[in-house]
């Protein structure tokens, strides 16, 4: 694919080589692609999206760094925030298939010091789905603290719920980073940065990280917010925010506040000891192919390379655990066992799409229905929570291409 001089006599002009491959009858996301890069600031960016357990998209462009020169390459990786958490809600639900995790089960069954302050009867199904009312710390972490397991883990184990556990459910936006840590390293003996890296990333051949090791930081490169270069539009939580979205953000008191701060002060996202923090809620490291590749393996064989979900756990993936407001997000949210579900505040493919959105951006999910799976990756950080405009003008051109 040749390059496309595009921008503004704002912004300056630059030549996008849009690279990769699309499949027939998938032109439409190719096209949606770049448009992203002439209409909303895109700098640099991946997607990839497999039907059938089949790769039909396969798509770069632009710079590695946000705010540099050097093109992305076929193998870039980018921190991909909270879709991170997709890929690690994949854990507990192969441990509940494979007989090790009883999802009913008080999580201190197997954590019992997670019993204090009033949680001993949260079940592992009620942590997954953001009931477990521990969104917040009563004391935000530093930087170090947050990177240590031990310190981390010991004050989500610590915390006193500020709803009663099961009753409601908000966005554990930092705290799901310790709190699926935790459970998954007393279950197994392993951390979970080890358990994706050896039994869902190495045997499904993916380029992706919860802990980035050293001799691939290389690939990486680095986040950095762009502005918007058209009106905002439809389709994402944060361009017309409701007044209690936007009170929630501004008070330092809010539970919107407070679970975005856990960590204090705010982690530079491209330092090194960020990115090769287990942090299975935030700071996962992954390529666009490597996400879309994770989820067509959660619905079926890719390549001759095993299927990760047996069909009663894929039912569970992608059934709903908590629905309506929610106490963080401050907008209708729809979870399952740790997965973001199809809704209005964050868009997927159809009803019944399961995946994650990144914070600012990127966004992955599969959908049973149509055997589509989907990754997006981008350097550059948006005011968008769970609805990113660039990422959801690729999944109405994947729905185009389908036909619906």
């Amino acid at each position: 694919m040749g390059a496309r001089r595009i921008g503004s006599e704002r912004e300056g002009v630059w030549d996008v080589d849009v690279r990769g491959t699309v499949t027939a009858g998938f032109e439409p996301v190719r096209d949606a692609f770049l448009r992203n890069f002439e209409h909303r600031g895109e700098r640099g960016a991946a997607v990839a999206v497999y039907r059938d357990g089949v790769k039909v998209v396969d798509l770069w462009a632009g710079t590695r760094d946000v705010d540099g020169q050097v093109p992305w390459a076929i193998d870039t990786a980018q921190v991909v925030r909270s879709a991170t958490k997709g890929v690690a809600a994949a854990v507990p639900l192969l441990l509940h298939q494979r007989g090790q995790l009883d999802l009913d089960a008080p999580v201190g069954t197997y954590w019992p010091e997670f019993k204090a302050a009033g949680k001993e009867r949260v079940s592992v199904r009620q942590l997954l789905a953001h009931r477990a009312g521990v969104p917040v710390l009563d004391r935000p972490l530093t930087l170090a603290e947050a990177l240590d397991p031990v310190t981390a883990q010991r004050a989500v184990a610590a915390q006193a719920p500020v709803w009663e556990p099961g009753t409601a459910h908000g966005y554990h936006a930092h705290t799901f980073s310790w709190l699926l840590s935790g459970l998954v390293h007393r279950v197994t003996g392993r951390t979970i940065g080890r358990w994706v890296a050896e039994e869902i990333a190495r045997p499904l051949g993916l380029d992706l990280w919860i802990g980035l090791p050293a001799d691939e930081a290389h690939r990486v490169g680095r986040l950095g917010p762009v502005e918007e270069l058209e009106p905002p539009g439809g389709g994402a939580l944060k361009l017309r925010p409701k007044r209690s979205v936007t009170e929630a953000y501004r008070d330092p008191d809010s539970l919107t506040r407070r679970a975005f701060g856990a960590i204090d002060p705010k982690p530079d996202e491209n330092e090194p000891a960020y990115r090769a923090a287990e942090l299975p809620g935030s700071a996962g490291v992954s390529t666009a192919r490597a996400l879309a590749r994770f989820y067509a393996s959660t619905l079926g064989p890719v390549d001759g390379g095993p299927r990760l979900f047996a069909p009663a756990t894929l039912t569970l993936a992608r059934t709903e655990e908590s629905a309506g407001p929610d106490r963080v997000l401050m907008v209708g949210t729809r979870f399952g066992l740790g997965h973001m579900l199809h809704g209005p505040a964050s868009p997927l493919l159809g009803p019944t799409s399961f995946g994650h959105p990144g914070r600012g951006g990127s966004l992955a999910f599969a959908d049973p229905e149509s055997s589509i799976a989907f990754g997006y990756v981008t350097n550059g950080m948006r005011k968008t929570v769970t609805a990113d405009p660039r990422a959801q003008s690729l999944v109405r051109a994947v729905r185009a291409s389908l036909g619906d």
